[in-house]
């Protein structure tokens, strides 16, 4: 590439962003009933447009194998694309998340000091994958008052195109500039320049793999939330319920294998060793691949289909699999499995099953993640099921944001003080 096509293409992105910032700073003017027209409608026309975006997806899925966990991640269907409405319009039904007043104090000397809840302006999102993300971005940071910049993965290009293409078609009958949904298709080079934006771009999420969010996280000029890789783990305690346990685990790891809420790896305390043929029984079914450590291999070897069990490496923890496999981890007390949680997993979501009051409270307290469960599964990690309407992520993060991040967390805050002529001395 020449310098002059290298100043070309870095003055037409210095442009998008520009337009991007000034489109964002017309969110302002927009009243709360206009914007759930426009998502009502969105809604409606992606329901309208299924044939449309499926025939684009299905371009994207001619690269992959459907053997390779990112064909589930990147497949659009009918009852998929019906989901992604139905969430569409929970947020539109949802308030809005601005203008609320989260504090209120007026002073000795008469100023009313209020904190009031406000957009961030301008929010980026790199992702992999996905389509669906595309929708839940566009819903979520609209009712949040945000425009937003896109940078979809290569390997999503046509469904993200068709997708951006309906949404702005609704923007424009309601007169809004489409340039508050920007969809940035160009290479690697691109997403570095969007990294480095912060004069225009005010908050970067990240979604995808770990790899991704590493780069973005060490290149980005812009303040990131990150939403890790989701290595989960759930722990069937000495005093678990094993029928429970049974389904719960079948559910979170073969209800959908390519999402980041999926259990990769079980713990299980040795004095119930002789029921995890049993618990993981249901697995066998799904054809799912067991990496067991020394004792479960033994536990399992004469119950569980030997083309399917295989002795745990060091690789075999602290991995997401993203397929269908899953770790099993032996522990002789309550406190090993807590350290082997503490060292192997992502802060994303993690599991107990016990029957013992005492020993769940113990584990809510003392495990770090954006989402700790007892006697359920992980699979509820998701925006919608916490009823936030969608989600933009999973944070596992500390600051601002943690665990499924919708309306609430796409904004932030400013300072109102209201005077009458005091200075101070």
């Amino acid at each position: 590439m020449n310098l002059n096509a290298e100043r070309i293409i870095k003055m037409n992105l210095t442009r998008i962003f520009v337009n991007v910032l000034n489109a964002s700073r017309t969110l302002n003017t927009l009243d709360p009933g206009t914007i759930d027209k426009i998502l009502i409608m969105v809604s409606e026309e992606a329901i309208k447009n299924s044939e449309f975006i499926i025939a684009e997806n299905n371009k994207d899925l001619a690269s992959l194998d459907k053997s390779n966990p990112g064909y589930d991640r990147l497949l659009l269907s009918h009852e998929r694309i019906k989901g992604i409405s139905s969430d569409i319009m929970n947020v539109a039904r949802m308030k809005t998340p601005l203008g609320r007043i989260l504090t209120e104090n007026i002073r000795p000397n008469g100023l009313k000091i209020s904190k009031i809840s406000v957009p961030f302006g301008v929010v980026g999102v790199i992702y992999e994958s996905r389509p669906n993300v595309t929708f839940d971005v566009f819903s979520l940071c609209l009712k949040s008052g945000n425009a937003c910049i896109l940078k979809g993965g290569s390997e999503a290009i046509n469904s993200n195109s068709a997708i951006v293409t309906i949404i702005r078609n609704v923007l424009r009958k309601f007169n809004i500039s489409p340039d508050i949904l920007t969809l940035m298709t160009g290479d690697r080079d691109e997403t570095v320049k969007l990294l480095n934006a912060r004069a225009y771009v005010d908050l970067l999420i990240p979604r995808g793999s770990k790899g991704l969010i590493d780069f973005v996280r060490k290149n980005s000029t812009i303040p990131v939330i990150e939403t890790g890789a989701g290595i989960c783990h759930t722990y069937f305690d000495e005093f678990g319920d094993k029928g429970k346990g049974r389904d719960i685990i079948n559910n979170a790891k073969t209800r959908r294998v390519s999402v980041c809420n999926a259990l990769d790896c079980l713990i299980i305390h040795d004095k119930r060793l002789e029921d995890l043929g049993f618990i993981v029984e249901p697995c066998a079914r799904s054809n799912v691949e067991i990496f067991a450590d020394k004792k479960a291999f033994k536990a399992l070897k004469d119950k569980y289909p030997s083309e399917l069990l295989h002795a745990a490496t060091k690789d075999s923890f602290g991995t997401e699999f993203l397929s269908y496999k899953m770790a099993v981890k032996t522990v002789r007390t309550y406190e090993e499995a807590l350290a082997h949680i503490e060292k192997y997993g992502s802060k994303h979501s993690e599991a107990i099953i016990s029957e013992s009051t005492e020993r769940i409270n113990l584990f809510f307290n003392q495990v770090d993640a954006s989402s700790v469960y007892s006697n359920t599964s992980t699979a509820f990690t998701d925006g919608a099921e916490f009823g936030l309407g969608a989600e933009i992520g999973i944070s596992t993060q500390k600051l601002h944001a943690r665990g499924p991040m919708a309306l609430e967390e796409l904004t932030t805050y400013k300072w109102i003080i209201e005077g009458n002529g005091q200075i101070r001395k």
